[in-house]
């Protein structure tokens, strides 16, 4: 365990492999820090479990990490962000962890959606479990109350990714489904915000069932802006995170399985050390 006052990486924390897709935008945008991502491969999806086990889970990622020498944790994971990240801020870090902080993705991008849109409506994809949140609509009114979200589940886009399928006669078949139930509910929608980490990998099978007119927008690079801008105004957190651009992956399932995956993800070879998460 490191010492508490010693330098530490960035934490990343995901269900899996989708958490790779904003590490990577992070990395563009930061690279000069030092990095740990922890996928918890051998419990994915979250998308379908319950908040309790979400929140579960998630808490045990983010105290292995602060074990690891992270002072600040980023939950890359819109489930784990819609279910867990509140509590863990209000319950659990004054209590583990009062100078240590976890930032999730769902309020960045919140703050960003009165930009995606000309018309004020933008339709919503995401797992069961954040759309059942309600996570996004909650903080929509806080940070872009003149947008308007429309919801929609999609929950078999990640099994299809994680599966190498995403460009398959099942995937073309499941975007169709969704995305005209997604139009459906309001014909001025101008955007779709894939709100799951996963679904930027199937951005040209979504795209080809979205009318020409709507942009298709995931959420990596907002994400990595929000946290350059975070850094910029918490220096003492800034001060906290080591930077000689070391990166670290680590999977609580097989790592000869993650790697060869991850790899899609991240757009680079990654090599990944097995760990196991404390029940």
């Amino acid at each position: 365990m490191k010492m508490k006052n010693e330098l530490g990486p960035i934490g990343i924390f995901d269900s899996g492999y989708g958490g790779l897709t904003v590490f990577k935008e992070i990395q563009q945008r930061l690279p000069g820090y030092d990095y740990i991502y922890l996928g918890d491969n051998a419990r994915t999806p979250y998308g379908t479990r319950s908040l309790e086990k979400v929140y579960q889970f998630t808490l045990q990622g983010v105290q292995y990490l602060f074990n690891q020498g992270c002072h600040l944790v980023i939950l890359a994971c819109n489930t784990a962000s819609a279910n867990a990240l509140r509590s863990i801020q209000q319950k659990d870090l004054p209590r583990i962890a009062p100078d240590k902080r976890v930032l999730g993705v769902i309020r960045p991008t919140t703050e960003y959606l009165s930009q995606l849109t000309k018309t004020g409506h933008i339709g919503l994809c995401a797992t069961e479990a954040t759309v059942n949140s309600q996570s996004y609509l909650i903080e929509a009114k806080k940070y872009a109350p003149e947008v308007e979200l429309h919801q929609q589940a999609c929950p078999l886009w990640v099994p299809l990714v994680e599966n190498n399928e995403g460009d398959g006669e099942a995937a073309h078949s499941l975007s169709e489904k969704y995305m005209k139930a997604l139009m459906a509910q309001h014909d001025a929608i101008d955007t779709v915000l894939l709100a799951c980490t996963h679904y930027p990998l199937m951005m040209d099978t979504i795209q080809a069932h979205v009318p020409d007119h709507i942009q298709v927008i995931s959420q990596g690079k907002i994400v990595a802006d929000s946290l350059a801008d975070y850094l910029e105004r918490h220096p003492q957190m800034d001060a906290k995170c080591s930077k000689t651009e070391s990166r670290r992956f680590l999977t609580t399932d097989s790592t000869k399985s993650f790697d060869l995956k991850a790899s899609q993800f991240y757009g680079s070879d990654v090599i990944s050390e097995w760990v196991e998460l404390e029940e």
